[in-house]
């Protein structure tokens, strides 16, 4: 992945997490715990790619230079911002029940969205063969929702008792 791309990636999830911002009516708080979050995760991805490349799951080619991990740290934060953002009202609207269906969700789409992706930009990123590299990539996922979740959940507090920014007032009974 070039320099070029990661902008155009970033730029990409900006205009998302700002649409995600939107409808899913997050405060300025709640806004602050999903980036926050996704900065975290950032971290863990970042290590994620070390350790699948240390134990030949995954290749991600990529330049060493500082500024390049910069981005890409940024890349995580924002993109998984948006993840958040949509998962804080999944568990706001379902409960623990939903977090886990989540989860389930992604530890099952993930792999196969990374394959997709792999075989469509293979200077972006190669698997292994067998089945280690598919478990690995979906307890990434799994680490996503659920290191994510944490990190909103201590910065932005309960989804649950959570006021939305553009509630509709109940119509009173004449």
């Amino acid at each position: 992945m070039t320099t070029t791309e990661l902008l155009l990636i970033i730029g990409f999830y900006s205009v998302a997490f700002a649409v995600a911002v939107y409808f899913t009516r997050a405060k300025a708080r709640r806004a602050t715990a999903s980036i926050a979050a996704g900065a975290v995760f950032g971290v863990i991805g970042m290590w994620s790619i070390s350790l699948g490349e240390s134990q030949g799951w995954w290749r991600v080619p990529r330049p060493s230079t500082a500024s390049f991990y910069a981005l890409l740290l940024i890349g995580f934060a924002i993109s998984c911002a948006v993840t958040y953002l949509v998962l804080w009202r999944v568990v706001r609207r379902f409960g623990t029940r939903g977090l886990w269906l989540c989860v389930l969700g992604t530890a099952i789409l993930g792999p196969p969205r990374d394959y997709l992706i792999a075989a469509r930009f293979p200077a972006w990123m190669t698997f292994s063969q067998g089945a280690a590299p598919v478990l690995a990539d979906a307890a990434v996922y799994v680490l996503l929702i659920v290191v994510g979740y944490g990190v909103m959940r201590v910065v932005g507090g309960a989804a649950e008792q959570d006021a939305l920014s553009r509630s509709i007032e109940p119509a009173t009974q004449p």
